[in-house]
């Protein structure tokens, strides 16, 4: 004869508060894995379509807009630098003047004032960063500094010094043309811009969330804490 088989013991009730207990499965079948369930969302910003739209509008706005602005103000602001002939030759009124220093110091300052506010545009209407934001601060306050540049030399004195004294007659003070001896005055807008936007979205901008952000009760892997 045979001894009857025992029957195997029940398995054993985890308790609830046991914290190596894995998390019940869901009730579609599938087991959750047990460093805590992925949660389900939507992917943040705009996407790529609406960042690239956005980037040219910005791109466009410094240029145009801006540059023209800047161009404005350059030809304002800028002091002017003044010439006498003698009938043969043109010359510094005022050799030891500061006035062509002046000129290249003042597109500085109102290209650095135009990048720190494109910045703070961008990011006020933005609230975000992103690589086509960055790109677009950067060739846009560039060309709007070389718009600016040209639109200045433009609205000022002509360019033809010789015609020009010719015309106001011998030992008459006039104003030579804007002239930017200092080409590297160019790239402080976009640099300007950009600085201030990274500063602003670092400090400001949205943060990523943690890749293991714990719930209330639980650790970082998602077991309860006990």
């Amino acid at each position: 004869m045979t001894a009857p088989l025992t029957p195997p013991p029940p398995p054993h009730d985890q308790s609830p508060n046991d914290p190596w207990a894995p998390p019940p499965t869901s009730g579609g079948g599938g087991a959750e894995p047990w460093y805590g369930p992925e949660k389900p969302g939507k992917p943040e910003g705009p996407g790529l379509r609406t960042e690239v739209i956005e980037a040219a509008v910005v791109t466009v706005v410094m240029t145009l807009v801006g540059g023209a602005l800047l161009g404005v103000l350059w030809w304002w602001l800028a002091p002017h630098v003044p010439l006498v002939s003698d009938g043969s030759a043109v010359y510094f009124k005022d050799t030891e003047g500061e006035q062509a220093v002046g000129v290249d110091g003042t597109f500085t300052l109102l290209a650095l004032g135009a990048g720190a506010l494109s910045g703070l545009v961008v990011f006020l209407l933005r609230r975000r960063g992103g690589v086509p934001l960055t790109v677009a601060l950067l060739i846009g306050g560039l060309l709007g500094a070389v718009v600016a540049w040209r639109l200045g030399v433009w609205l000022g004195p002509g360019t033809d010094v010789a015609a020009r004294a010719k015309e106001v007659g011998q030992g008459v003070t006039f104003s030579a043309p804007l002239k930017l001896a200092a080409k590297g005055a160019l790239l402080a807008w976009p640099f300007a811009a950009l600085l201030v936007h990274l500063g602003l979205t670092a400090l400001f901008g949205p943060r990523d969330p943690e890749p293991f952000e714990s719930e209330p009760g639980k650790d970082g892997y998602g077991a309860p804490v006990v």
